[in-house]
């Protein structure tokens, strides 16, 4: 039989373990805050006001802290509290371009490794995608990290460790944070949507061609729309809602590679 504890030590077993539980939670919901914007890129808060706002102790609400800091979403500053993670345009428009790269890749080898099952989740998905997107009015599209996000699953159907490691790590959790911020563009969601569904299409079909023209140019458009946003007199981004005035191509344009028979 397992040794029992002593109480002391059970007690402070106890009290370790509601501590990564709260520190779980304020990780979660302070994650989804500075994705959402509602914690503002490049604004400062201090650990007082964290506390207050998740109504959490210094203790839980540090290892919190720690934990979006290995994530590059926050950087703590001594005796001020923390500074949410701001990219400038030029650093976010060059991460797009490696993504386009990248993530076109990814479907390429997607379309020769993602067996069918996975699909068939990924349309599942794509489906509570939709009702998502109707519930929000179309004013939305923003996707949970991880299994419910479909260029994180699409990534993880290369079934290239190095490529999943490249875009799934820490490069992921900071670009959530704008793609989530600027999924909220007249249109852009059911647009969005629409290119996820033809490029499931493509991966279903095996088509690992036309696969990489479409997220390449579903990426190449979403940087489109982040360029579009920003402030022309001060260089910033702009983050109320606007128009979003980009041409939709079609898959049989002279620009999209022919399918195979």
């Amino acid at each position: 039989m397992p040794p029992k504890l002593t109480p002391a030590v059970a007690d402070a077993a106890d009290t370790s373990a509601a501590r990564t539980t709260l520190a779980d939670r304020v990780f979660a919901l302070m994650q989804e805050a500075i994705v959402r914007g509602d914690l503002e890129a490049g604004s400062r808060i201090s650990e007082a006001e964290l506390a207050a706002r998740y109504g959490v102790s210094r203790g839980p609400l540090r290892e919190a802290l720690r934990r979006l800091e290995g994530r590059q979403l926050i950087t703590r500053i001594p005796h001020v509290g923390v500074r949410i993670m701001a990219l400038s345009l030029e650093e976010l428009l060059q991460i797009y371009e490696v993504r386009e790269t990248l993530e076109g890749l990814a479907c390429r080898l997607a379309a020769k490794h993602m067996p069918a099952s996975e699909i068939a989740e990924l349309k599942q998905l794509l489906a509570k995608h939709a009702e998502q997107i109707e519930e929000q009015e179309g004013r939305a599209y923003i996707q949970e990290e991880g299994n419910v996000d479909f260029h994180y699953r699409v990534i993880q159907g290369s079934h290239n460790a190095v490529l999943i490691h490249m875009l799934c790590g820490e490069l992921y959790h900071r670009v959530r944070i704008y793609r989530g911020q600027f999924s909220i563009t007249e249109g852009r969601p059911q647009q969005a949507l629409a290119e996820h569904q033809r490029i499931l299409d493509a991966i279903e079909a095996r088509d690992g061609e036309l696969a990489e023209f479409l997220m390449r140019r579903h990426i190449a458009t979403a940087r489109a729309n982040i360029a579009a946003r920003v402030d022309p007199a001060h260089g910033a981004v702009v983050t109320k809602p606007a128009t979003n005035h980009t041409t939709e191509l079609t898959t049989d344009t002279p620009d999209a590679p022919a399918r195979r028979a």
